[in-house]
């Protein structure tokens, strides 16, 4: 069973060359700060509409999932992670569903965006990984609660960088949105994207800990004028992790931004984001508020370990009518 051309087209099988300006800092301006607002009612009865109004069935369906597939950066971030436990992650980041199904789908080749790792681990997963092009996306300077203090928070930048991390997320400190310092906020990211140089920086914002959706519209917009390539919902450690109001919120401070500069700048939900429906609603999003080109691996990722898992499971009641038991498709 083939998907069509013109479905198969939704998919990139490996992570594509960037062709869009890397985000590069601006002076803080902290008046267009300031004009930032978010309608949280408008927001949430936004988001209510979401799964009712773009549905996909079928090839389509498929073709969807395959996508969201090539969008995931496989996470293992956990106290008893092992070195084995890293390397059948990287195993699974190459082959993310069996060769009989990808096949069958025509998208042989598929893998992940991404592997995401805490710091300890990256050699680990930048030898697992050799001549996959499939990048280490590092967790750094004291995730998740983003406390150490700022020059340790550097070091360990430039530690992951120099272990083969071609991506780091960073940690804000959340105290600076919840008291406004939005001066020290864009000080310490700025400090951490230069410490990335060529690697990629993604600012995790912890949304679920910073109290106001329009606190999270300007952290936001205040990470991107420090220049981060990505903005990201969640550690996955909070009480409260990436939402659809919160995603609605980023999105459209990402357009925002785009509007005003020029620049394109990705998102990153990250945490809770388990199923393969949800996985459909976000992409939808992503279409309806940014466009095509934000279903791209280098503008758009999901922060996950178990939604691989529940993915395969759909694809495979598509090419078989039957649903397989979840063991069959362990992560690591």
């Amino acid at each position: 069973m083939q998907l069509s051309e013109n479905l198969t087209a939704l998919h990139s099988q490996n992570l594509p060359q960037v062709t869009h300006a890397r985000n590069a800092p601006m002076p803080l301006d902290l008046d267009w700060v300031a004009s930032v607002q978010a309608n949280t009612s408008a927001i949430e009865r936004r988001c209510a509409t979401l799964g009712g109004r773009r549905t996909v069935k079928k090839d389509y369906q498929a073709a969807w999932l395959c996508k969201a597939i090539s969008l995931i950066d496989l996470t293992t971030l956990s106290g008893d992670d092992t070195k084995g436990r890293v390397q059948r992650l990287c195993a699974k980041a190459r082959q993310p569903a069996s060769p009989q199904a990808l096949d069958a789908l025509g998208m042989t080749g598929l893998t992940v965006g991404a592997v995401c790792v805490y710091h300890d681990m990256v050699e680990t997963a930048v030898r697992a990984l050799e001549g996959s092009n499939i990048p280490v996306a590092a967790v750094s300077t004291g995730f998740p609660a983003g406390l150490s203090p700022l020059h340790l928070r550097i070091a360990e930048i430039g530690q992951s960088v120099q272990a083969g991390a071609r991506e780091i997320d960073i940690v804000i400190s959340r105290r600076h949105v919840l008291t406004q310092n939005w001066q020290a906020l864009y000080d310490e990211m700025l400090a951490m994207r230069q410490a990335c140089g060529d690697a990629h920086v993604k600012a995790i914002l912890a949304t679920g800990e910073l109290g106001s959706l329009r606190n999270v519209a300007r952290a936001s917009l205040v990470c991107m004028m420090a220049g981060t390539d990505f903005i990201k919902t969640s550690t996955g450690k909070e009480a409260v992790n990436a939402t659809l109001p919160v995603s609605l919120t980023m999105i459209r401070a990402i357009r925002d931004y785009q509007d005003r500069t020029g620049i394109k700048v990705g998102y990153k939900p990250a945490g809770g984001i388990a199923k393969a429906k949800d996985a459909l609603v976000y992409l939808a999003l992503m279409k309806d508020e940014l466009g095509h080109d934000w279903l791209q691996p280098d503008l758009f990722r999901f922060g996950a370990s178990s939604l691989l898992g529940d993915i395969e499971r759909q694809l495979e009641h598509y090419l078989t009518g039957h649903y397989s038991a979840g063991h069959r498709h362990a992560l690591a």
